[in-house]
Order: C-alpha cells, then sequence, then structure tokens
C-alpha cells in the first residue's frame, strides 16, 4: 500500500505542470489572435483609405477628360 501513495504523489506535480504548459500555450494564442486580428483592422482601414484616394483621383481624371472632350470639341466646331 505504501507504493501506491507514492505513485500519486509522484504524478500529481507533473498533472499540475501540464496544466501550467496549457494555461501559457492558452496565453499565446489568445494574444496571438489578439494582435492578429487588430493588424487585420488596421490592414482593412488602409485598404479603404486607399480605395477612397482612388476613386478621387480616378473621378479627377474623368473630369478632366471631359473638359477636354467639351474643349476640343468647341475648338473643332469653330
Amino acid at each position: 500500500m505504501n507504493t501506491r501513495s507514492t505513485n500519486l504523489s509522484g504524478r500529481r506535480p507533473q498533472r499540475g505542470s501540464v496544466v501550467l504548459i496549457l494555461l501559457i500555450l492558452l496565453t499565446i494564442m489568445t494574444l496571438l489572435a489578439s494582435a492578429n486580428s487588430r493588424a487585420l483592422i488596421q490592414f482593412h482601414r488602409e485598404v479603404n483609405l486607399l480605395e477612397k484616394r482612388q476613386i478621387e483621383r480616378l473621378d479627377k481624371a474623368q473630369v478632366v477628360a471631359a473638359t477636354n472632350i467639351v474643349s476640343m470639341a468647341h475648338v473643332d466646331a469653330k
């Protein structure tokens, strides 16, 4: 009977260390997921900003092209 109690006491620190390791891994995974989420949100904001700038640039180019066509039509009509 004495050997059983020594076997149980030998396993308890191992179980505790496994739980500790799992908690540490879970914490690391949570931190990585949080950092990834923040990076994804920032990336989405940058893409939206670039899209707005691109739309503005293309709208300006379209207005310039339309004015050039109108002015050329006036020159040709004279």
